[in-house]
């Protein structure tokens, strides 16, 4: 009789306390649950996003192969629409910009690389498309334009290719000594072992790169 009386006292203890804390317990249950099938399908779908993203990038570039401008373009297209998330869409934009500028189709190249600026999630595909982009721009004549878009900030591993191209549209606008200051903005960020060093100096001594220096 003790034992039941003491086992009768622990459910009532436990019912006490099921109906006090119950409802609670039973929320923040389904609450874990949940988030447990959230994460889940979110993994799914993430998965599922990629590969059909994969499989996209790869028709893409059959008609890079193919040169199929109009089919490249469609294409990446698609894949900014459909999987914008994905690493595959900046990888399509910049490779449709440059199925395009061998096209001979600007409009077209920059409409890929300003998507690119607006809407990749990573800097360095920004960084790519920005200095792309201002050599479109320069090929356009729309030196101003193109000249913004090398005068920001860069990381470090982009610093050299943008002051190069900076350097170029400055000496279409016949600003010399500003390009000169570009140019060797670029060989100062350039690696010694770089063989791109050797362009950046001819370019620099076209302009009297080698005079100035030796001025100085």
């Amino acid at each position: 009789m003790a034992f039941d009386l003491e086992e009768q006292e622990q459910l009532a203890s436990i019912k006490a306390w099921w109906n006090q804390y119950g409802n609670l317990v039973t929320w923040l249950l389904i609450i874990v649950l949940a988030g447990f099938a959230a994460w889940n399908g979110w993994n799914y779908y993430q998965r599922q996003q990629a590969g059909q993203a994969g499989q996209l990038y790869e028709e893409l570039q059959k008609a890079v192969t193919a040169h199929d401008n109009a089919l490249v373009q469609r294409a990446a297209g698609d894949m900014e629409s459909r999987f914008k998330g994905t690493a595959y869409a900046p990888m399509s934009a910049l490779t449709a910009a440059k199925s395009a500028v061998d096209a001979n189709d600007l409009p077209a190249a920059k409409v890929q690389l300003q998507w690119i600026i607006a809407s990749a999630s990573a800097d360095e595909y920004k960084a790519i498309a920005k200095i792309r982009l201002a050599g479109v721009l320069l090929d356009e004549k729309a030196y101003d334009e193109a000249l913004k878009l090398v005068s920001g900030e860069f990381a470090k591993e982009f610093v050299s290719v943008a002051a190069d191209r900076k350097g170029d549209i400055l000496v279409a606008q016949d600003k010399l000594a500003e390009a000169r200051s570009a140019y060797k903005a670029a060989l100062d960020a350039t690696d010694q072992k770089n063989p791109g060093r050797q362009l950046i100096q001819l370019k620099l001594d076209a302009i009297g790169g080698a005079t100035a220096k030796a001025a100085a």
